[in-house]
């Protein structure tokens, strides 16, 4: 029986425990716990391990180990306890990214061996609403992505995921890893968009994570040459739409603090925030 504090990774016979623990923060720990609830705590399945740090034989907190390194409920003994395990494994992650306090603590930790990183967003607010908005129309031109379409809706995911995060999802595997993400979201009926007459992309946005008490709106992005236009806050509102009434009572998204434009989009559509994400980037 495990006494006072210790961290270890947790097994498929964890899963209603970690289910617990993440239903405790349901739209924060939207992201992760969908993972978990298709893929279970298989590490081959999950992508990732999950770690687990208990306190007199209790599991209170967990981190989840894959792509991301994302603190879950975390408390900073759990914090001190995830850096040290995540210090001998050593960085496998390409970024760090949960809660503001957490995260900025486990950084604190972890810059010292893993340092420097490419970048540092330590604050995103976390905005969340749970009706439409009263005064924005939804766009009637956005709409589910066809599973026959990736070759209109790629190229816009790609130039976003450039312009957001700074790296091409492309580099590495030639971009597979990426390509198989954007097709899954689009067979799963979540990749929404405007299309113009040429078969461009106007506006886009997923809905990346989803469980029955919370989904996560990520992937929002208006074409350059469209900017300014007024096409955000309908295409906003249409997609909420969708994720209301099909996906979850609650939609939830984080956006970096100095993304002023979309922040006044989002509260616009009736987006209140409600905390801060930090995301270390590698």
């Amino acid at each position: 029986m495990l006494t006072q504090t210790t961290s270890r990774v947790l097994e498929p016979s964890d899963l209603d425990a970690a289910l617990a623990i993440l239903d405790r923060e349901p739209v924060t720990n939207a992201f992760v716990t969908s993972r978990v609830q298709v893929a279970g705590l298989d590490p081959w399945r999950l992508g990732g391990e999950m770690w687990g740090f208990y306190e007199d034989g209790m599991l209170t907190s967990l981190c989840y180990a894959g792509a991301n390194l994302v603190p879950i409920c975390a408390t900073p003994r759990a914090v001190r306890a995830f850096a040290d395990r995540a210090r001998r494994a050593g960085r496998r992650c390409s970024s760090i990214v949960g809660p503001a306090g957490p995260t900025t603590q486990l950084w604190r930790l972890l810059e010292p061996s893993w340092g420097p990183a490419r970048e540092v967003r330590g604050h995103q607010p976390l905005m969340v609403t749970d009706r439409m908005p009263a005064d924005i129309a939804p766009d009637p031109y956005v709409r589910r992505i066809r599973k026959d379409e990736m070759e209109t809706i790629m190229p816009a995911c790609v130039a976003m995921f450039t312009e957001e995060v700074g790296v091409s999802p492309m580099a590495g595997d030639g971009g597979l890893l990426y390509q198989a993400r954007v097709a899954e979201l689009v067979g799963s009926g979540r990749s929404f968009a405007r299309v113009d007459d040429r078969d461009k992309v106007v506006f886009k946005a997923e809905i990346g994570a989803a469980t029955a008490r919370a989904c996560q709106i990520q992937g929002v992005w208006v074409a350059p040459e469209y900017r300014g236009q007024g096409y955000a806050a309908p295409g906003m509102a249409a997609v909420l739409r969708y994720a209301l009434a099909d996906v979850a009572p609650v939609a939830s998204l984080y956006v970096n603090d100095f993304n002023t434009a979309a922040r006044r989009t989002y509260r616009r559509v009736g987006f209140q925030e409600v905390g801060a994400f930090t995301s270390v980037l590698f």
